[in-house]
This record gives C-alpha cells, sequence and structure tokens, in this order.
C-alpha cells in the first residue's frame, strides 16, 4: 500500500518555482527521509502533503485522501512535529497533552507519551520553564499523542544533546516497527542514515536522487580509498576492488598492513556533491525569495 503518493507537483510563489513536477511515491510503513538545502523546496513540499498549503497543479494521495479537501477523519490520522509551537507557556506538558488527546479516537495514554519523550522530571511544569530541548521533546510528544498511522517529522531532534538523539531514534524505531509511516526531514545526515528506509535529495524544487540511505548517489558502487603508513608516510589509491588492494598490500609488506583504512563516499559526501550546484545557483537569490521557498 502506498502511504504518499504524488504526481507532477507544482507550486509558484510569484515568479519564483518552489516545487518543480514532483514526483513521489513513499510506501505505508516506510520511514523516509527528504533531504536539501533551505529553500530546496521541502517544507513547501510537506506542508502540501499536509494539507496546510494549497499547490498550483499536480495529483496528491495521503493516506488514500487529497489532503487539500481532506476532512477530520483523515486528519485523525495523522501527526504532525512542526519545527516550532508557541502559545503554550502557561501549561504543563500534561495539561497539554491531556486536551490534545482527547481530539484523537485511539490516543496513546499520557504517562506512555510524557516517558517516551523523557519528560517524566518536567511534566508538571510550566511550560514557559523548559529548556529548548526540553519544548522540543514536547513538540515531538504531541505529534505522536493520536497514535498517528502517518507522521510528519519536521527538524524534530534541534536543540537534543546527543543522548536524546539517540533515545529519540530508539522512539521512531519502535514506531517504524509498530506499522506507522514516518517522513522526516532533517539536516543531520547521520539521522537520515540511521533512521530512513529510503531518503530523496530535494534541490530548487527538484528531486535530484531516491535511493536507500546505502545506495544513494551509487554510493555502494563508488570506487573506495584505501590508505595506510608506510616508510613514515600516509599513503592511499582509490580502487574498485579494495579488498584485493588490501590482500596485495599485506603480502608486499609482511602480513599486518599500518593504520590501515578502507572507506567509500558517505552519506554526507554524496548529497553535498548533488546539491552543490543548486546551492550556488541559489546564492544568486534574494534573502526574500529563499524564505519564500523554505
Amino acid at each position: 500500500m502506498t502511504a504518499i503518493s504524488v504526481r507532477g507537483l507544482v507550486k509558484d510563489y510569484g515568479t519564483k518555482r518552489a516545487v518543480a513536477d514532483l514526483d513521489l511515491d513513499i510506501e505505508a510503513g516506510e520511514v523516509f527521509s527528504l533531504l536539501g538545502p533551505n529553500g530546496a523546496g521541502k517544507t513547501t513540499t510537506v506542508e502540501i502533503l499536509e494539507g496546510f498549503r494549497t499547490r498550483d497543479s499536480g495529483e496528491v494521495s495521503v493516506l488514500g485522501e487529497d489532503p487539500q479537501s481532506a476532512n477530520r477523519l483523515w486528519r485523525n490520522r495523522i501527526g504532525i512535529v512542526l519545527q516550532s509551537s508557541s502559545g503554550l507557556d502557561l501549561l504543563t506538558p500534561r495539561e497539554i497533552l491531556a486536551s490534545t488527546a482527547r481530539t484523537y479516537s485511539t490516543p496513546r495514554t499520557v504517562d506512555e507519551v510524557i516517558a517516551a519523550v523523557g519528560l517524566e522530571e518536567k511534566a508538571d511544569a510550566r511550560i514557559a520553564g523548559l529548556s529548548g530541548g526540553q519544548r522540543r521533546r514536547l513538540d515531538v510528544a504531541l505529534g505522536i499523542i493520536g497514535r498517528p498511522e502517518l507522521l510528519f517529522l519536521d527538524e524534530p531532534t534541534t536543540g537534543f544533546d546527543p543522548q536524546a538523539r539517540r533515545d529519540f531514534w530508539g522512539l521512531i524505531r519502535s514506531l517504524a516497527a509498530e506499522g506507522t509511516t514516518i517522513l522526516l526531514t532533517t539536516h543531520y545526515l547521520d539521522e537520515a542514515e540511521q533512521l530512513a528506509d529510503r531518503v530523496g535529495v530535494i534541490a530548487a524544487g527538484t528531486l535530484l536522487a531516491l535511493d536507500t540511505p546505502a545506495n544513494l548517489g551509487g554510493r555502494a558502487s563508488e570506487e573506495a580509498t584505501v590508505s595506510w603508513t608506510e616508510g613514515g608516510r600516509r599513503r592511499s589509491l582509490r580502487s574498485a576492488t579494495p579488498t584485493l588492494e588490501v590482500a596485495r598490500l599485506s603480502q608486499r609488506l609482511g602480513g599486518e598492513v599500518p593504520e590501515l583504512a578502507v572507506s567509500r563516499p558517505s552519506l554526507e559526501d554524496t548529497y553535498l556533491s548533488l546539491i552543490a550546484p543548486h546551492v550556488n545557483d541559489a546564492a544568486a537569490t534574494t534573502d526574500t525569495s529563499m524564505e519564500v521557498m523554505a
């Protein structure tokens, strides 16, 4: 079953094309990460999928409905973690979660969600007194309280410390194991690599690449770099058969190869090479146009 289907999606802001004839399918139960630089059109795309922004043309189906005309029953099936929330300062996490839970048909329990995002010690404190990272955890809690079939996560771990990020990754894996479809936007490439079944790279409103993190941009078939130390100097070579090169080095050096390392292009390397031409083009645009496309 396809959870999200997009065909020929177009969105313009004046003379600026934010999304350009985008095609995309996301399968039910998949964790999909949409990557792209600021101004790439990814936030516009996600807002259209969430039903918060109208499109100019194209076909969009989310959980079998057009989000542009979907009703409350459809909204009951999705969860959204926005980049930030406001206006809640006088409430406590427990209060706002209890209130939000009542708008869903089969919500998680408030205590379960508070524990899942690590807010037990702040559950009854005023939101005004929470740190930035704690507020971000509350944003995530609000997104999952309704037990959504489809969860939109927009930069969910911004402000998290390293341990909190790892804990959050565990939460996402558990949601995925339960069958929740997850659409994740993030600037953390390691997060996408750890969590996503597939990743898509978007720039200038166009989908540049779509694959698993391991295979994106032909990573798996790229030549590997073999490096080692010999005669007090660091040496390296590139090869499509790194195992054979290591065997040759071992034979030539009489066994152990000093400080041996074998590496292929990282997801970050591949991502940066894909977006480089578009980032250079974007540098010529005004700050205003970049804000509009965000």
